[in-house]
Parts: structure tokens; C-alpha cells; sequence
């Protein structure tokens, strides 16, 4: 199915959906359709992000996050996306997304979603982004403060903290191979 078809159907299903807290976690149900497929008969890689993206969504909306990016009339950047995969999903199988804010340091924010099928985590993609608005990027901290919580981030994980320093390494690398 059409990433435009699921974010529909997410925004049609939003009136019976309660808001959340910032540090809550939203789940999302899907199914896997056949637009979903590679050539081994099971989820492309590739269409997790973009699945997550539906996840993400849902969690803006429900979060309050969007009030706050439209306050500073910021729009949300993913910076970096990682994946790791366990097990397959395949053709008309039931999974759900379970989507979680981890924290936040100067720059990004980091959100979690967790694809989830009988109870059991089958992959895990994780993105770093940030809100840029007509001033620049939102500061996460402000962010923070504007969902009610504190400016100080929950503890960030060893692992997620050397993801996103080797991001960063990654884009000082490739800034300095640019043409002149």
C-alpha cells in the first residue's frame, strides 16, 4: 500500500485517537499489502523508513508536536536513519508500530519505532531529526519545554550516542570529499 494510503488512513483514524504524553508510546496497526514486497516475497528493506514515517507521524500528531513546529512555524528534517531487522514480515501479515521519543541532545531528537508482531519485536528503525524553522533549527530543549517536559533529555543510551557520533563523523567526511 502507498505511503500516501497508510498517512490517510492514519489522519482518518485520528479523531477516535487520544493525545499523549511526549514521552509516550503511540502504536500504529498495519498489514502488510503487496505494493510492500521484494523480490523474496517479504518487506523490502527500504519500505520499513518508510512505514516508520507513518509511525512518526501519528506520534507528531498525538504528541503535540505539531502544535509546537507550527508555533515556530518549523518543519520536521530527518537527519540519519538506522534499521535493524530480526525477522520478516510477509504478504497480508497484521504488525504494529510502536513509536517512542528517546531523547534529545543540542541538535537532534531521537525516535524509536519498534515494528512489533505478536508480541514480538521483528525490527527496530531509529531516526534522528530536528524541527527547522524561518530562524533556524528549533533548539530540542525548547522543544521539549513546549511539550511540558523538562529541557533536560531522559538518559540516551550508550549505543545511540555512538550511532549519532558516527553520524556526525560521517558528515564531516563527506562535506570535505564535496567539489569546490
Amino acid at each position: 500500500m502507498n505511503l500516501w494510503f497508510r498517512l490517510l488512513l492514519m489522519l482518518l483514524r485520528r479523531p477516535w485517537r487520544k493525545p499523549v504524553p511526549a514521552l509516550a508510546t503511540t502504536v500504529v496497526r498495519m498489514r502488510v499489502w503487496p505494493l510492500d514486497l521484494d523480490f523474496n516475497r517479504h518487506v523490502t528493506n527500504g519500505r520499513y523508513f518508510t512505514m516508520a514515517d507513518v509511525g512518526r507521524m501519528d506520534y507528531v500528531l498525538r504528541s503535540g508536536a505539531f502544535r509546537v513546529a507550527l508555533r515556530h512555524r518549523a518543519l520536521p528534517i530527518v537527519g540519519d536513519v538506522w534499521g535493524k531487522f530480526r525477522r520478516e514480515l510477509k504478504l497480508f501479515e497484521r504488525f504494529e508500530i510502536h513509536t517512542r521519543m528517546l531523547g534529545w541532545d543540542d541538535k537532534w531528537s531521537f525516535v524509536e519505532h519498534r515494528f512489533v508482531k505478536d508480541r514480538r519485536v521483528i525490527a527496530v528503525v531509529v531516526m534522528r531529526g530536528l524541527f527547522r524553522g524561518p530562524k533556524g533549527n528549533v533548539a530540542p530543549g525548547e522543544f521539549a519545554r513546549a511539550l511540558g517536559l523538562d529541557e533536560q533529555s531522559p538518559a540516551l543510551p550508550d549505543w545511540l550516542q555512538q550511532w549519532s557520533s558516527s553520524c556526525e563523523g560521517l558528515s564531516l567526511q563527506l562535506r570535505d570529499m564535496e567539489l569546490p
